[in-house]
């Protein structure tokens, strides 16, 4: 099995490339953008040393299917998907915030909450909340969307202060992120799992606030596992989850949080074949269909022609 990493592709009226943590985007000078979902691997911030077989292409397809299933929603970018690991659509502007929603207290809001604060982004939680509790009611935590390093919370009220956003356009992009965690939570229900939070971005394409980049994935959302669920919390038991927070998890106990200092620890192929095979699990569970594995013998081959053979034909 070859995972797709670092690798350069040349595609028919490409003008510029973006190399992110994990997407390689490529504008063309249709006005098209072709994004590639790498096997890379992140967290805190960081690319881990090895790639993950197949964990672009789940990413791609599951990001599809939500992307198609919300169309009714907001309009997003997406117009075709030519290769497993692949989806083209339409350039849009990026609003460089990002809109994480959170529905419990789970990830990087627990551990804030832990750590004594009691105010998240200018929303103010209720004491004697515990981990993965169910939230009163749905929270929207924004962040900066950084480049490179970190991404930064931030209040509404900063955002509007600091005029990061008009804030007409940014009540759009509230009242479409509620609505599309209530849709990507109904999904989960009818599948057995929680959506637990997860994060959008939006562009402008023509003046009109647009869904960009991936929805309810692995990489930008948690989900739990609704049987046991309130057993487990009455328990003080450990959510059962499928995200990659047991990545994150396993490199805190491997001693890496992405601080200055750390060094990333050594992954072993067992551990790889392991987030790959949780990955898989995702896509099933969430789509309810049986995960092909596309070809990996050669992969950038494989990409390029199936791209340019689409980019041929349309």
């Amino acid at each position: 099995m070859q995972a797709l990493t670092n690798n350069s592709f040349h595609f028919n009226g490409q003008k510029h490339v973006y190399n992110g943590k994990v997407r390689d985007v490529y504008t063309l000078d249709s006005g098209l953008l072709v994004m590639v979902a790498s096997d890379r691997i992140s967290a805190f911030d960081h690319i881990l040393p090895k790639g993950i077989p197949y964990k672009g292409q789940v990413l791609n397809q599951v990001a599809t299917m939500f992307l198609n299933a919300t169309k009714d929603i907001v309009p997003n970018w997406l117009v075709a998907t030519p290769d497993p690991a692949v989806a083209i659509g339409v350039a849009c502007e990026p609003i460089r915030i990002e809109m994480v929603i959170r529905g419990y207290l789970a990830g990087h809001a627990a551990r804030e909450y832990k750590a004594g604060k009691r105010i998240l982004c200018g929303v103010t939680l209720p004491e004697g909340l515990k981990e993965n509790d169910k939230l009163p009611e749905p929270i929207i935590t924004p962040a900066t969307k950084a480049d490179e390093g970190h991404d930064e919370d931030i209040s509404k009220e900063d955002i509007l202060a600091k005029g990061l956003v008009d804030p007409l356009i940014y009540a759009q992009m509230e009242q479409y992120t509620h609505a599309l965690f209530e849709r990507g939570t109904e999904m989960a229900a009818e599948r057995g799992l929680i959506l637990v939070d997860t994060k959008y971005e939006f562009g402008l394409h023509n003046g009109v606030v647009t869904l960009i980049d991936e929805i309810h994935t692995p990489d930008s959302s948690r989900y739990f596992y609704a049987d046991g669920y309130q057993k487990r919390q009455d328990n003080g038991e450990a959510q059962k989850q499928l995200s990659k927070e047991f990545v994150r998890q396993w490199l805190i106990e491997n001693g890496f949080q992405g601080l200055e200092g750390q060094e990333m620890p050594a992954m072993p192929d067992e551990f790889v074949h392991t987030i790959s095979e949780r990955y898989i699990e995702l896509y099933e569970r969430i789509t309810g269909l049986t995960f092909q594995k596309a070809d990996t013998e050669n992969i950038v081959a494989r990409i390029e022609h199936n791209v340019n053979a689409y980019l041929q034909n349309s």
